[in-house]
Order: C-alpha cells, then sequence, then structure tokens
C-alpha cells in the first residue's frame, strides 16, 4: 500500500503523516510512506488545500490531519 502525504510540512503536515503510521502499523498493513512537498505535483493529484492523505493514487482527504482511527478507514 502506498500512503502519500501531500502538505509543505506545516505542523498538521506532520500530525497527518505520524497518524497514517500509526493507523499502517496498528492494521498490520504492508505499506509505503511518501511525503510530498512539491506543490507543482500536490496540484497534479487535483489538490489545492493541504494537508491532504492518498491511497494508492487515491485522494482520501483534503484539509484535514484525520486521527489514525479515521485514517484505518481508508486503509482496511
Amino acid at each position: 500500500m502506498r500512503i502519500q502525504i501531500l502538505g509543505t510540512g506545516c505542523p498538521k503536515c506532520k500530525k497527518l503523516a505520524e497518524n497514517a503510521e500509526a493507523a499502517a502499523k496498528a492494521l498490520g498493513v504492508e505499506y509505503k510512506i511518501e511525503k510530498v512537498t512539491d506543490i507543482t505535483e500536490i496540484m497534479k493529484l487535483g489538490v489545492m488545500m493541504t494537508p491532504a492523505l492518498v491511497v494508492d493514487g487515491a485522494v482520501k482527504s483534503v484539509g484535514k490531519a484525520l486521527s489514525a482511527d479515521n485514517i484505518k478507514e481508508f486503509l482496511s
């Protein structure tokens, strides 16, 4: 599973990355987390507000630092 965190590195982006990793570990799924900070790449995915969560190429959340429990729903 490929999990991407889109954002410039703000506190919300960092929190989303931490929560995504916690959710993936809790579910026991095989995953790779990638942080995307390049604005051009973020816009290519159609995202205009960060942080954003992308799972296997599909944008799942925009503009929120989701909790690990919320992220588990997208990963299972």
